[in-house]
């Protein structure tokens, strides 16, 4: 899709594609009435003003749109829209040791029990144990910092996640 096709799609599809790249209701309003953005660079403009509109639950809210790292389950099962893209992006985990697999289910687990969020990396070109490492070295944040990580992480992937619309 180009940048001009988006701009001429109607709201609902356009809001279904940009559904895609973040799950954050508040940034896809932003999104759709920024439009028409004229040019990729207007697209990433507005995407970081609208990321940067969004608060806390917003933010959550994007989270929540996100397969576990690592879970490739759910990722066919519950992630249908993005699939295809989330596989590239966590291509890592393929073929990884089980026992890395194991680790990172168990290091979800525990992220979640402690930041009541799943874990978001941009895992694009990382292996399973780099995300594991990844994983393990943010469970020594505090709440706050880690959000803010998180939330950085997410705008990374919105980013990537907007060029593979324009792909």
């Amino acid at each position: 899709m180009t940048v001009a096709e988006l701009d001429a799609q109607p709201a609902d599809a356009a809001r279904s594609a940009l559904e895609r790249c973040c799950g954050a209701r508040r940034w896809v309003e932003h999104m759709l009435a920024a439009r028409p953005f004229g040019s990729p660079q207007a697209l990433h403009a507005a995407s970081d003003a609208a990321w940067a509109a969004c608060d806390a639950q917003d933010q959550l809210e994007a989270f929540e749109h996100h397969p576990r790292i690592g879970d490739l389950r759910s990722l066919a099962e519950r992630f249908a829209s993005t699939r295809e893209w989330a596989n590239g992006e966590q291509s890592g985990v393929v073929g990884a040791e089980q026992a890395v697999l194991e680790r990172l289910a168990r290091g979800n687990a525990d992220y979640e029990a402690r930041y009541g969020y799943r874990f978001i990396v941009c895992a694009t070109g990382l292996t399973a144990a780099e995300m594991l490492a990844r994983l393990e070295s943010r469970m020594h944040h505090d709440p706050g910092t880690e959000r803010g990580i998180a939330a950085a992480e997410q705008h990374r992937i919105t980013r990537l996640r907007l060029e593979k619309l324009l792909a």
